[in-house]
């Protein structure tokens, strides 16, 4: 027995009378299917797609105060599509950056960094700018790796920081990122520390030398500078720079009369 499909197919080449009928009914066929799923797709049934801005920064608010901050996100986001150049537009964008960083993770973070970004670069002379630019340098900072990794990031944190007391030296703000600045710089000079101990490890005594120099330079904060020295002189000494090791010695015995590092110095000792 001949398909249905193609029965209908062969009756109707048959009939030259009722092409276009013929053609109404292929086209209806392949059409069908389409047209029932507008109809269930239709408008986005989102009920937050409903509110005013207002009503959504309100919804959005009791969610942030609950902790529920991926929850939350979505009403900020609304009301801040909705009204993006009002008070409560403004406000919900900064929310919403907020529910990334209060969520945590490195993933939010950078989302996080984003928004802030994204407001400062729309509202950059809100009352919130100097707020905005504290969380940008959080962000960053939160991302941190250990001194024993990459500190790309932590060196952008450290800028970010610097941004803030430039930009608004007499916010509260820039007043609480020294502390910040101080646990970044830390990071920093830690990193310098380690990776001059590899080249040493790795019989590359210049190099090693080097990055402690840049160290005692460039972080005189660092809390244990006596022991930089003493890896310094004995760097200088494996570089076959007898002068400038003995120098380093010197400089450790004046400044850390008391340092446990002043034993190893007479004798020189192998790096291990």
């Amino acid at each position: 027995m001949m398909p249905t499909a193609a029965k209908l197919t062969h009756d109707l080449r048959e009939d030259s009378m009722n092409r276009p009928l013929a053609l109404a009914l292929v086209l209806f066929a392949a059409l069908a299917p389409l047209g029932l799923a507008g109809c269930h797709a239709g408008p986005s049934q989102d009920p937050i797609l409903k509110l005013a801005a207002t009503e959504s920064l309100t919804a959005g608010k009791e969610l942030l105060a609950a902790k529920k901050y991926a929850k939350a996100r979505p009403y900020f986001t609304h009301a801040y599509e909705v009204e993006p150049n009002s008070a409560q537009g403004r406000e919900a964008l900064l929310l919403a950056a907020d529910t990334y960083f209060l969520e945590g993770g490195n993933t939010n973070h950078i989302q996080s960094e984003a928004k802030y970004r994204d407001f400062l670069n729309r509202f950059p002379t809100s009352d919130q700018a100097a707020y905005a630019q504290f969380q940008v340098a959080n962000s960053l900072s939160e991302r941190m790796e250990r001194p024993d990794r990459d500190q790309s990031v932590t060196r952008k944190a450290l800028e970010a920081y610097k941004d803030l007391q430039r930009l608004f030296p007499t916010s509260d703000y820039a007043a609480q990122c020294q502390e910040k600045i101080v646990l970044v710089r830390a990071n920093l000079a830690e990193h310098e520390f380690v990776v001059g101990r590899f080249y040493q490890r790795y019989g590359i005594p210049a190099a090693a030398a080097g990055r402690f120099e840049y160290l005692l330079k460039e972080f005189p904060e660092y809390p244990t500078k006596d022991k930089v020295l003493y890896y310094l002189g004995i760097a200088y000494s494996e570089n076959a720079k007898a002068e400038e090791s003995q120098k380093a010695f010197e400089r450790l015995r004046t400044e850390y009369p008391d340092s446990r590092w002043n034993h190893e110095t007479p004798k020189q000792k192998a790096v291990s």
